[in-house]
């Protein structure tokens, strides 16, 4: 299984050559990108050629997928992405009930149909506030998922906690849609307060070594992706948590 490493968790090194290098020593095969690393496609690409280094997904936004779909597209042929995933959706922009969750949903939708002629494959990118009950009780999670049914979706299982859902359940309720895993870890209550409660993979409360089982059983994704959104030290980061989803799977 080749290991993923998510761009945004090294934001806060300002070296994109000194993080691909280190990574592609550390054993990593492939990184997913954001825009915020990416100011030249071309430029990029070269690089991670130069170390060995795959991009096979890519985080866009919606907005950004709306205002200029080619451009996304063409960004990612240049990268050589497979999958591109719109990650976000700021508070203000959220329904507020299912039927909007279900509109939203079509927007994505529309995306998918004008990647998918371009052999790109599109998904959503959970975060907690999708699991969040709305006034009826449902999710907008199923929302997205049951109204879009053409997109994937990459799942943050991390944030299904910190919403307050079950990932195994959202996993076996989902298993077919799941193409790409976010790999990350909840430090135990009251520590790493200054990553935002966040820990090395390996080192908090997620049962991953159950979780790989399961993922690696009953779905189909192909991507795995190491991340944390806010590290004292990328480096420390990407080296501990590589060692230990490799030694699950050795």
């Amino acid at each position: 299984m080749n290991l993923s490493y998510q761009l945004y968790s090294s934001r806060f090194v300002e070296d994109w050559e000194a993080v691909l290098v280190h990574l592609a020593k550390t054993g990593y095969a492939e990184v997913e990108g954001f825009m915020g690393a990416i100011h030249n496609a071309a430029e990029f690409r070269s690089s991670l050629d130069r170390h060995g280094l795959r991009m096979p997904s890519l985080h866009l936004g919606i907005e950004d997928l709306e205002r200029d779909l080619s451009g996304a597209i063409e960004t990612a042929k240049i990268l050589g992405v497979g999958h591109v995933f719109a990650p976000y959706l700021d508070a203000a922009e959220r329904p507020a009930d299912a039927a909007g969750w279900q509109a939203f949903a079509g927007r994505l939708a529309a995306i998918q149909e004008t990647m998918a002629a371009s052999d790109l494959g599109f998904g959503w990118h959970n975060h907690d506030f999708e699991f969040e009950p709305l006034s009826d009780g449902s999710s907008p999670m199923a929302h997205i998922l049951d109204a879009a049914p053409d997109i994937g979706w990459e799942a943050d299982i991390a944030w299904i906690v910190r919403g307050g859902a079950d990932p195994f359940d959202w996993i076996k309720r989902y298993a077919g849609r799941i193409v790409s895993v976010h790999i990350k870890d909840i430090a135990p209550l009251g520590e790493c307060e200054d990553e935002d409660g966040w820990a090395d993979v390996g080192q908090g409360t997620m049962p991953w070594d159950r979780l790989m089982k399961i993922v690696r059983a009953e779905t189909s994704a192909g991507i795995f992706v190491m991340e944390h959104d806010k590290p004292s030290d990328a480096f420390r980061f990407a080296e501990r948590s590589f060692s230990y989803i490799a030694g699950l799977e050795g």
